[in-house]
């Protein structure tokens, strides 16, 4: 028997048995249909999450509270609950002159909601200095950023961006308008507008924030002050050159705030851009093979199915075995046919699963879950791989079948109704 003659066999027997056959079929789709699928899904995330942390500006490096302390299992580091950056800091890391650090800029975060234009939206409020713009990269669509004038007088002005422009001023022009924003409980503040940020695309919350003099929010925030009466910030963003050695200015970084502080450890933690990118791939990795794993387990759960109708074929066309086998079928020909069956099914799953998950991974793109959009990447090594599996859980999952249908004693087979 040719291997031609095998699969047209295969397929008159898939048709006789249709229903059956794609009941077989149906796990190996899903199975097939899910990995590429939540790969997408894995894949697109860690895209969105290097977007989101690129769009931060570039060539950055981060100071934030914390601790970061060596112990025998490795090193150990993490957020502190106490607020020890304060604004005194920007300035002297500044004046220390590190070689390769062109500006650094603090800033303090905190939710609000905006209320302007007869609109509202829940924003993220950030209180910056005037270097901020420098150090992020920001670009101004119209009006201006805070300025020194802002600082040194406290002035009530904020900057809109463009996604809070665009929703609170969907028609007119924000510029000179009033915007007031709630903290929650009687915190509570009227700012003038006197710009909106040019659109940074992808999933950058710099769309979704509005920035304000820090001075106006300490002013007003007296609690934001430490006991000394200097203002405390949440980070300190540092711009750095493209060129510079990385850890060389960390280590300048540190013995500058560590002798700022009066300190021997570190109260603070220093990432660079690359670490958080590098941090974020990680898990994002972690989590599409995550994904893939557990989708792959529906892969073997399709084998199995297909080895249990196999073997089921295998009883119920005995007498056809042992008819083949009286008329000078040998055993590798049986097992040809039955490895055929089960190979057409699976590559067939495979091909259709293929289809069903890119549809399912293109139709999820774009689409908001939870309030934030799914981005999903296709990659070609998840079609390969989920395809190929398919394939090879066919070829194993009708091995067995195929050998036992192989080995049936002829008169046996012909003797059974």
């Amino acid at each position: 028997m040719t291997i031609i003659d095998a699969i047209n066999i295969a397929f008159r027997s898939i048709y006789a048995n249709r229903l059956r056959s794609i009941l077989t079929a149906l796990g190996m789709i899903i199975g097939v249909a899910s990995v590429i699928a939540l790969i997408a899904i894995g894949q697109g995330t860690q895209q969105g999450v290097k977007q989101e942390i690129m769009g931060l500006g570039s060539n950055l490096m981060f100071v934030q509270p914390g601790s970061s302390t060596d112990q025998s299992s490795g090193a150990k580091g993490g957020r502190g609950s106490a607020t020890t950056l304060v604004l005194s800091d920007v300035s002297a890391i500044m004046d220390a002159e590190i070689e390769g650090v062109y500006g650094a800029s603090g800033q303090f975060n905190f939710p609000a909601q905006a209320i302007g234009g007869g609109n509202n939206e829940r924003v993220e409020v950030v209180a910056v200095d005037t270097e901020y713009a420098y150090v992020r990269d920001l670009n101004i669509e119209y009006g201006s950023f805070i300025s020194e004038n802002d600082i040194s007088r406290k002035a009530m002005n904020v900057v809109l961006g463009y996604a809070v422009a665009e929703s609170l001023y969907p028609t007119g022009d924000p510029i000179g308008d009033n915007v007031r924003i709630n903290l929650g409980g009687r915190f509570g503040f009227n700012f003038r507008v006197i710009g909106v940020l040019a659109e940074s695309g992808g999933q950058s919350a710099q769309d979704a924030s509005v920035y304000i003099p820090i001075p106006s929010l300490m002013n007003r925030l007296r609690f934001l002050k430490n006991a000394s009466g200097d203002t405390t910030i949440q980070q300190i963003s540092i711009k750095i050159d493209e060129n510079s050695q990385e850890e060389a200015i960390k280590s300048e970084l540190e013995n500058v705030l560590l002798t700022k502080h009066d300190v021997a450890e570190p109260d603070f933690i220093i990432n660079s851009q690359n670490d958080l990118v590098n941090a974020a791939s990680a898990v994002s990795q972690t989590l599409s093979i995550l994904l893939g794993s557990i989708a792959g387990i529906s892969l073997v759960v399709g084998g199995i199915g297909v080895m249990n109708i196999m073997l089921v074929s295998v009883t119920e066309r005995t007498r056809e075995i042992g008819i083949r086998r009286a008329v000078g079928a040998l055993s590798k020909d049986i097992r040809l046919q039955f490895i055929s069956e089960a190979l057409v099914v699976t590559i067939g799953s495979g091909i259709i699963g293929v289809i069903v998950g890119i549809a399912i991974a293109l139709f999820v793109n774009g689409r908001e879950i939870a309030g934030q959009p799914m981005v999903t990447v296709i990659e070609l090594w998840s079609v390969i791989v989920a395809f190929g599996v398919a394939t090879i859980v066919g070829l194993i999952s009708g091995s067995y079948p195929a050998h036992r249908a192989s080995m049936l004693d002829p008169i046996v087979a012909l003797r059974t109704d």
